[in-house]
């Protein structure tokens, strides 16, 4: 079983998974156009939004952000979920820096200088330094009686509360990213259920990992 056979829009009862495969838990049948596609039927909308700092906003900016997110909440749909995704801080690309500064530094007080420094972002890092990911995820879910829905009847109605999301959110100053791209909701889930492999992957490395078969090794979540 490749890792591309877990989206394909096929029902997991017509697959013959693993036994403990990923490919057999994971509830995703594809990714389309920017659309989860899920096994049991459903379809999910996955949107990343860029927060503001509340507490840096003045008096009149905060009372306008509170305004408007209690609007959006008014209208945004029942089944509607925030998500964030807690990460420690890559510091892997700074840490180089510092060590190649350090092996060319002649100067023993700034060497021991950059040591020390080094030392405290790598406790830093263990310790608190973090970034966080916020996603909106909307759901589509198809009437039990109604059986003349279409994907195209999803795809307009996630778009939709998509467009809503967009233009409420603008108004507290928060900036939504587009996520239509099926490569980056891949990438964003393999990231989600691997979080240790992924620190080794990174995105846009996962389409040579095809012949790869994953199985739920205490690898997730």
């Amino acid at each position: 079983m490749k890792l591309k056979d877990i989206f394909q829009n096929k029902k997991s009862e017509e697959i013959n998974y693993y036994e403990n495969s990923t490919q057999k838990w994971l509830p995703i049948s594809e990714f389309r156009d920017g659309i989860v596609v899920m096994k049991d039927g459903r379809y999910v909308k996955v949107i990343e939004v860029l927060p503001v700092n509340f507490y840096l906003k003045s008096e009149t900016e905060q009372q306008n952000i509170i305004y408007y997110y209690a609007s959006y909440l008014k209208i945004a749909p029942d089944n509607m979920q925030i998500r964030v995704l807690t990460q420690k801080a890559d510091i892997s690309t700074y840490l180089e820096r510092l060590e190649h500064f350090l092996e060319t530094e002649n100067n023993d007080e700034c060497r021991r200088m950059m040591v020390d420094e080094i030392n405290f972002v790598e406790q830093l890092s263990y310790n608190v330094a973090v970034k966080k990911r916020f996603f909106i995820a909307f759901e589509f879910t198809p009437k039990s009686f109604d059986r003349t829905y279409t994907f195209d009847d999803a795809f307009t109605y996630l778009n939709n509360e998509e467009y809503k999301a967009r233009r409420y959110l603008a108004q507290c100053g928060m900036e939504v990213l587009e996520v239509s791209d099926d490569a980056f909701l891949t990438d964003l889930f393999f990231m989600i259920i691997n979080k240790y492999t992924s620190k080794s992957i990174k995105p846009g490395q996962i389409s040579g990992m095809y012949d790869e078969i994953h199985t739920m090794s205490g690898d997730i979540f």
